[in-house]
């Protein structure tokens, strides 16, 4: 009884009646290092020694003190319960949005559910930008690459799908927290994000078999009593916080023609944009594709438009703080 499969997550994991998990898909590294390709170095680094949260830092090669360059803190996807910053594809990924936009990338390694059930990823997530601003302080962290290299008045925050909405919920923390007295967040960029409700919307109502997937692995990684409309996945839900307190002055929302997702990224931008938030928002819409196809086709000349327009949007200089 004990080896019976009582929910199979395909194709990434398994749950048996005895409560063990397979890990079937997600689960390859790649060591960091020089990539031959894009000449973009990395390396692995301990942020919470109490926790084990580390960190995958990328940064180019050719670099000087002067001047310094922004700060990407990048959250990455999997539904809160797969991938690691050392997943080949997320790294064959950073490696190129590095080399694209110049700047210095800090991909967070946050736990997972459903061994550490959410909060913890948010939890992780806050204090690897927590461990970020340490570094304006004297006797903060002196991780290098960040003291050296990185101008901290330009930070930002990406992600994909989970790791896009886990952008959103440190962008509406930080606004009013003794964090973001020290640490300005000047963007978010939310790469096919990762939001979803109990009532459909849009393509929803027609593609039930990709709807009740999604329903399905959140449930799984937060079995709360408001189902989907639990506000860490709809940030329109009851309880859920007005998007006019995101502390940030620019936000990026990138969604996939293709992707069961993409309706309510469109949905959270149109709110966004008529919300009394008084930054600038941006969409873009990957025509022909789905979910996370830069991720897993990085070669693609439509994932490196993607890149192109995320490197435009890291670089358009500096902005006043919220």
């Amino acid at each position: 009884m004990g080896s019976e499969i009582v929910l199979d997550l395909f194709p990434w994991l398994k749950v048996y009646r005895d409560g063990t998990i397979e890990r079937t898909a997600g689960v390859e590294v790649v060591p960091p290092g020089l990539d031959p390709q894009t000449h973009v170095f990395s390396k692995d680094i301990l942020i919470a020694p109490e926790t084990g949260v580390s960190a995958r830092i990328y940064r180019p090669n050719f670099l000087t003190k002067h001047p310094k360059l922004p700060l990407v803190v990048y959250f990455h996807g999997g539904a809160f319960c797969v991938a690691s910053p050392a997943n080949p594809n997320y790294h064959t990924s950073l490696n190129k949005l590095v080399a694209e936009a110049d700047v210095i990338v800090l991909s967070v390694g946050y736990r997972l559910a459903p061994e550490y059930p959410l909060p913890t990823a948010y939890q992780d997530s806050w204090a690897a930008l927590q461990w970020v601003a340490s570094h304006k302080e004297e006797d903060g962290n002196n991780e290098t690459w960040i003291k050296d290299f990185v101008d901290l008045d330009r930070v930002y925050l990406v992600g994909d799908s989970a790791g896009a909405n886990i952008a959103h919920h440190l962008a509406l923390r930080i606004k009013d927290s003794d964090l973001g007295q020290n640490l300005k967040i000047l963007g978010i960029g939310m790469i096919h994000p990762y939001f979803w409700g109990t009532n459909p919307i849009g393509s929803e109502f027609t593609d039930g078999i990709r709807k009740e997937l999604v329903d399905k692995w959140w449930l799984y990684v937060c079995p709360s009593d408001k189902g989907c409309d639990d506000p860490l996945i709809n940030p329109f839900a009851d309880g859920s916080p007005d998007l006019a307190g995101l502390g940030c002055d620019r936000v990026l929302v990138i969604v996939a023609e293709k992707d069961i997702l993409k309706d309510r990224g469109r949905f959270y931008y149109d709110k966004l944009v008529k919300s009394e938030w008084k930054g600038k928002a941006e969409i873009m819409e990957n025509e022909g594709e789905d979910h996370v196809f830069h991720i897993f086709s990085p070669e693609s000349d439509k994932a490196k438009s993607l890149f192109k327009r995320l490197a435009a949007f890291l670089n358009q200089g500096m902005s006043v703080g919220v």
